[in-house]
C-alpha cells in the first residue's frame, strides 16, 4: 500500500490530519489498532480551545458541534469559601471555549473520512516505522490477520504516548522533560444537571474539585487523590459528600446529586519529548507531550500539532520550501511549552501538595486572590485558557 501521508492513529489528531490533508488535496491512510467502536467511546477530553473550534469548522466538521457543544464565556475559581469568576470575552477581545466531548469529535470525523477521505483503517495495528530518515519511510502493519507494510513519503505519529512511532526516534537524539506528580484526579460521570453553568475550579485545604459537564443533562466531577488510588476504595455517597466540601461556598450554593455511571483515576503528570521530527516522521499529540489535565490543554495541543503540518505540507506542495516542515518541532514546540507552564502554574495553584507548608497553603490563596482582583492576571489565565495561537 502507498500514500503520501501515513497517519498511525484515528484519534481526534489524526483523524483531523486526515481531514485537512484531504481538503488540501494530499492522500493520507489512517491506521488505528482498535476497532471503530472503541474510538467513538472512549473518554477523554471535554473543553475545546477558540482555536480549535475554529479549525472544526474550517474543515468541515462543526455542524454538531455547533449545535450541541456548550459554549463557555468563562469559569469560576473557588478559594476560601469565595466565588470568582474568569469572564473570557472581556478579557480576550471575545474568545471563548466549547464544552463538546472527544468521542463526539471523533464521531464526526470518522464519519466525514469514511464518507469523503482516503483509507481509514480499524483494527490496523501498526507495528514499527521503518527508514524514517530516507525518502520513503514505512510502516509494518498487522491487518485482518495479515502482515502488510504502507509506504508513505512521510510519517505523522498520532498515536499516543504507548504508541510505536516515538520509539523509532534514536535515543542518542531524544530529550525527555517530565515531572509525575503524587496525586491523581478521581472522576466520575453522573446522570444530573450540572450544578452550575460553567467549569469550577474549586481550591479547598483538603484538596482540589472541579465541576464540569458533558452536557445539559450529565455533569462531569473530579476530586484530588493520591496517586495510584484505586477508583472502586471510594463509595458513591463518599464521593459526593466530599464534592460537597470541597465546593461549598459562603453563600449557600448547593451540588446537585445523582447516579454515577462511570467512575476512574487519571494520573497526573507533565511529558515532552525533544524533538518532535526525525527525517520524515513527525510526533503529534500525546506521542510527544502530555500536559496535567487542570489546564483542558491535552486535545488542543494535538490539534495544534496537525495543523501546523497540514499548512507546513501544503506550503511544500505549492511552492516546493521545506521551510515551514523543517521548521515544524521548533513551531510546535514554543506552543507546547507555554501549554506546559499553564498547565503547571494551575495544577499548583490548585492542587494541595501532600507535604504543603502553611506557608505553600498562604501562597496559593495570594496567586488566586491576586486572579480575582487584577484585571491583569485575569487576563492572563483567560488568555492562556481560551488558547495561544496555533503555528
Amino acid at each position: 500500500m502507498r500514500t503520501t501521508v501515513g497517519i498511525i492513529g484515528a484519534g481526534p489528531a489524526g483523524l483531523l490530519l486526515a481531514r485537512l490533508l484531504h481538503r488540501a488535496g494530499i492522500d493520507s491512510v489512517v491506521l488505528e489498532s482498535r476497532d471503530r467502536a472503541y474510538v467513538e467511546q472512549r473518554q477523554r477530553a471535554g473543553i475545546l480551545e477558540q482555536g480549535t473550534v475554529d479549525v472544526l469548522r474550517a474543515a468541515g466538521a462543526g455542524e454538531r458541534m455547533d449545535r450541541e457543544g456548550l459554549r463557555h464565556d468563562g469559569i469560576e475559581l473557588r478559594f476560601d469559601r469565595r466565588r470568582h469568576r474568569v469572564d473570557f470575552p472581556a478579557l480576550t477581545g471575545g474568545r471563548s471555549v466549547t464544552v463538546y466531548a472527544q468521542t463526539e469529535v471523533c464521531k464526526d470525523l470518522i464519519a466525514l473520512q469514511l464518507d469523503q477521505g482516503g483509507p481509514l483503517l480499524f483494527g490496523a495495528e501498526a507495528l514499527a516505522v521503518e527508514d524514517a530518515e530516507g525518502d520513503r519511510p514505512r510502516v509494518p502493519f498487522r491487518y485482518q490477520g495479515r502482515e502488510e507494510v504502507l509506504e508513505c513519503d512521510y510519517v505523522v505519529g498520532c498515536d499516543g504516548f504507548w504508541g510505536v512511532a516515538r520509539k523509532a526516534v534514536p535515543a542518542s537524539l531524544s530529550r525527555v522533560f517530565e515531572r509525575t506528580y503524587p496525586f491523581g484526579w478521581l472522576g466520575i460521570l453522573a446522570d444530573v444537571a450540572p450544578s452550575h453553568d460553567e467549569l469550577v475550579y474549586a481550591r479547598h485545604d483538603r484538596g482540589f474539585a472541579l465541576l464540569s459537564m458533558r452536557s445539559p443533562a450529565v455533569s462531569r466531577l473530579y476530586l484530588q487523590v493520591p496517586a495510584g488510588t484505586d477508583a472502586g476504595a471510594w463509595g458513591d455517597a463518599e464521593i459526593w459528600d466530599e464534592l460537597e466540601r470541597r465546593f461549598e461556598t459562603a453563600d449557600g450554593w448547593e451540588l446537585r446529586r445523582g447516579p454515577v455511571t462511570q467512575k476512574s483515576v487519571t494520573p497526573m503528570r507533565s511529558y515532552v519529548h525533544e524533538p518532535m521530527r526525525h527525517g520524515r516522521l513527525f510526533l503529534a499529540g500525546d506521542a510527544a507531550h502530555i500536559v496535567p489535565p487542570t489546564g483542558a490543554k491535552g486535545l488542543n495541543l494535538a490539534v495544534g500539532d496537525v495543523v501546523t503540518f497540514a499548512r507546513a505540507l501544503t506550503h511544500l506542495e505549492e511552492t516546493g520550501s521545506t521551510e515551514l516542515l523543517d521548521a515544524y518541532s521548533a513551531t510546535c514546540l514554543r506552543r507546547v511549552w507555554q501549554a506546559e507552564r499553564f498547565s503547571y502554574d494551575m495544577t499548583t495553584m490548585l492542587h494541595r501538595d501532600p507535604d504543603a507548608t502553611p506557608f505553600d497553603d498562604r501562597l496559593q490563596l495570594a496567586r488566586l486572590d491576586r486572579i480575582a482582583t487584577s484585571r491583569a492576571a485575569g487576563t492572563e489565565l483567560a488568555e492562556a485558557y481560551t488558547g495561544f495561537p496555533i503555528g
